[in-house]
């Protein structure tokens, strides 16, 4: 396929999400009707829906319209791109611009229009981040980073990057964690390289291990994932001590390739239904990563920052606050608390935990920390929390 032909293709995938079709499913279903596109061209179309999609109301302004040709117009003149080299209309280019598509674009209405935030989300995302909240927005639109986390279980650092070099992959150390890795040559090499498939290292964003990191893990200790997911926590948690490590998450199919996850990394975690976690309980050590936003890590899941509604959100904060109220439950009289999320959004992090703590006076902070998206992580937040010797 030709670049102008990709152009097109993400065109009509483009067309199909803004009516309502969930993004990966139009490229799944663009892929099978396209036999002809090779594996280049197929992460070429991906790139360009993406990228519009991070940013889909700056690229509407700048396009024009909020349609799919709208999108990739504007997505080349951000970017500095004469529209007319591509919109030819030759072989499977887009069709040539038309006299209203010539026209220089409309100036941005408001900073919500210009750094891809919905309207009603702008003063809630921006009061949370204060002076950071044009960078986190911005850093929003870019492409995430591909992480890894160096299991120590089988490799050092050095190791583990020293074996990735041998594949082709460039890696360089992290700031937000020891274990963390960011890969900067050959991310798409990663998923078929011996050092992926024998457990060396995991996909998992830097942020996301700096809250392992926080946790007081040692030898001998009862550990519970509450609200598991996929487990790359608890993955992360066994790779650091000898603990007691059981995952849960309501929907056990999110924990479905665990065991053989775990198998691959050298560790043990079972993987229980909620009753019989509760059987267990009490854990010395609760970790609840509760259902969120999403705002933290919208890079990777676009959508999602414009699925959102104000509905939603009460929503979900509604049920992190019953997350937190069972994970109470379920922590040792001694034991420690911990409730993250990757979201940005202060009424998900700081007045989640100040609105447990409200309501149950026997329990204290001990710790917090938030990391930014504009820092080169996922957003992410992170608090624990124990028994107060008085309650």
């Amino acid at each position: 396929m030709t670049p102008a032909a990709r152009l097109q293709a993400a065109i009509e995938v483009l067309d199909q999400v803004i009516a309502g079709e969930a993004a990966e499913k139009a490229l799944t279903g663009w892929a099978r009707r396209s036999r002809f596109a090779g594996s280049k061209d197929r992460a070429s179309v991906r790139d360009h829906v993406f990228t519009a999609l991070r940013c889909f109301r700056s690229h509407a302004v700048l396009g024009g319209s909020l349609t799919g040709r709208g999108l990739i117009l504007g997505g080349l003149r951000e970017a500095g791109v004469d529209p007319s080299d591509m919109f030819t209309g030759e072989g499977y280019a887009p069709a040539p611009l038309s006299a209203e598509e010539q026209a220089e674009p409309v100036g941005f209405s408001n900073p919500a229009e210009e750094f891809d935030i919905p309207d009603w989300l702008w003063s809630p995302f921006s009061s949370s981040l204060g002076d950071n909240a044009e960078a986190a927005a911005q850093a929003l639109r870019q492409r995430a980073p591909v992480h890894l986390r160096v299991n120590l279980r089988k490799a050092s650092v050095a190791e583990a990057r020293a074996a990735l070099e041998e594949e082709g992959i460039s890696t360089e150390p992290h700031a937000a964690s020891p274990t963390a890795l960011e890969v900067t040559e050959g991310a798409r090499k990663l998923r078929n390289g011996a050092a992926y498939n024998n457990g060396l290292v995991e996909l998992q964003d830097a942020a996301s291990q700096a809250v392992v990191d926080m946790l007081p893990l040692r030898d001998g200790l009862s550990v519970l994932d509450y609200c598991a997911g996929g487990g790359g926590k608890s993955l992360a948690m066994a790779a650091r001590a000898q603990i007691r490590l059981t995952a849960q998450d309501i929907d056990p199919r999110r924990m479905k390739d665990l065991p053989e996850r775990a198998s691959r990394a050298g560790v043990q975690i079972s993987c229980q239904p909620t009753e019989a976690v509760r059987s267990a309980a009490p854990f010395d050590l609760v970790l609840c990563d509760a259902p969120c936003s999403g705002s933290g890590s919208w890079r990777r899941a676009p959508e999602g920052k414009w699925r959102l509604t104000p509905e939603r959100l009460d929503e979900i904060r509604a049920i992190q606050a019953e997350i937190l109220d069972e994970a109470a439950e379920l922590t040792a009289p001694d034991g420690v608390l911990a409730y993250a999320t990757c979201s940005m959004l202060e009424a998900e992090n700081g007045d989640q935990i100040r609105a447990f703590l409200s309501r149950s006076p026997e329990w204290q902070l001990i710790g917090e920390k938030a990391w930014g998206v504009q820092d080169g992580t996922d957003g992410f937040f992170a608090a624990m929390l124990t028994r107060s010797k008085a309650g």
